[in-house]
């Protein structure tokens, strides 16, 4: 990305996001054993009940405004796996994870939205709803997968080693 892009993408979507969107080299996905064998759980611990709980932490959180790759991936204790959301979503579909049927994502899946250039991500309830940033402009829960347009899908609730 030269320069002046990267100056363009600081002024309309902050430096932080500017800098997380350069291009980096998407790492080959594999995908490690089912979150939901893992029993015990605390926020950012690498389960569904963790990544939901740090959700749970800092509902009304602005910090993460046009940030949300960067926050579903704390959320599941890691970061700097997938460069946006929509580069997330396309691994997932060369992965063969991608769940485009219809079904209710399980507890701690990654659902997607194509909303932007850069897509959006969030973290299912279970329950048909989900956590994410930009839910009334922070951190929150919404109860259907509707509340943002132009829904993808969803994809295991795994993180792709690195």
């Amino acid at each position: 990305m030269n320069r002046r892009r990267l100056v363009r993408l600081a002024g309309s979507c902050g430096v932080a996001a500017a800098l997380l969107l350069a291009p980096v080299a998407v790492p080959e996905v594999t995908w490690s054993p089912s979150a939901e064998a893992v029993q015990v759980a605390s926020p950012g611990d690498g389960t569904a009940q963790g990544a939901i709980e740090w959700f749970q932490a800092r509902i009304g959180d602005t910090s993460y405004q046009g940030l949300c790759e960067k926050a579903v991936e704390n959320a599941w204790g890691t970061t700097g796996v997938w460069p946006s959301a929509i580069a997330h979503w396309k691994g997932a579909v060369r992965a063969g994870k991608a769940h485009t049927d219809g079904s209710t994502p399980p507890k701690g899946a990654f659902v997607y939205w194509d909303i932007s250039r850069y897509g959006h991500v969030g973290i299912a309830d279970g329950k048909g709803g989900f956590y994410a940033t930009s839910v009334n402009g922070a951190i929150g829960h919404a109860n259907s997968l509707s509340y943002f347009d132009n829904y993808l899908g969803w994809s295991d609730p795994q993180v792709p080693a690195s």
